[in-house]
């Protein structure tokens, strides 16, 4: 049996996912503005005791890595680093993008939430390739509206309304498709996991220190 634990901190949310290989068997997700760095790693914990499980049954770590908020993707990530180090098992990124699309069938528009009436969106749309990309929502080319075009992800109701497309259900709380991607995916050689950034960070600093994110050893 193989056993990934994914988790997410990209927006206000703190998220995880315990998967075995074939289904979720463990799973939490709160919404919270803030504390997501305090309140990460005994979630993490409790998701491991509700599989009756502990950290050492693990074989890898899958992290969300954005695109997202800027203090919450390093959350993750410099968590997901510290684990993989300290358990000795691989860290897999896994783009926020990729897992709010998992499952749904035929062409396919990611849509997450971002500052100022935006969105971050991705996708392959028939012929068209939509790189990851930052984009006002209002500026979306209507040409993107392909038949059969569902948005997904935490903006895709607002986007879809745009496009006038399908939405799909408002179902976003993304640990569980970031744990059963990095299990297809730990076995691979791969760099360690880092942010994925489609803006810089507001120029206003944190109240709050920003984690530190190891570098590669």
């Amino acid at each position: 049996m193989t056993l990934i634990l994914g988790f997410d901190t990209s927006a206000a949310h703190v998220g995880a996912a315990l998967f075995d290989g074939c289904d979720v068997i463990a799973a939490a997700h709160e919404d919270m503005a803030r504390g997501q760095a305090e309140r990460l790693i005994p979630l993490l914990t409790e998701v491991l005791a509700d599989a009756g499980l502990g950290w050492d049954d693990l074989d890898a770590i899958g992290v969300g890595v954005g695109p997202g908020n800027f203090t919450g993707v390093r959350i993750s990530v410099a968590a997901a680093r510290g684990l993989a180090l300290s358990l000795g098992v691989p860290a897999v990124g896994v783009s926020l993008l990729e897992a709010a699309a998992l499952d749904t069938p035929g062409p396919v528009l990611s849509c997450l939430t971002a500052p100022r009436d935006q969105a971050y969106v991705q996708s392959q749309i028939m012929s068209t390739v939509v790189p990851a990309q930052l984009i006002a929502i209002s500026a979306i080319p209507t040409n993107w509206a392909q038949p059969g075009l569902t948005c997904v992800g935490s903006a895709a109701e607002g986007v879809a309304a745009h496009l006038g497309v399908t939405c799909a259900p408002a179902r976003y709380a993304p640990a569980s498709a970031v744990a059963r991607i990095a299990a297809s995916r730990w076995r691979e050689p791969a760099p360690r996991p880092a942010p994925l950034y489609l803006k810089p960070a507001d120029a206003a600093p944190s109240r709050d220190a920003p984690p530190v994110i190891l570098d590669d050893a």
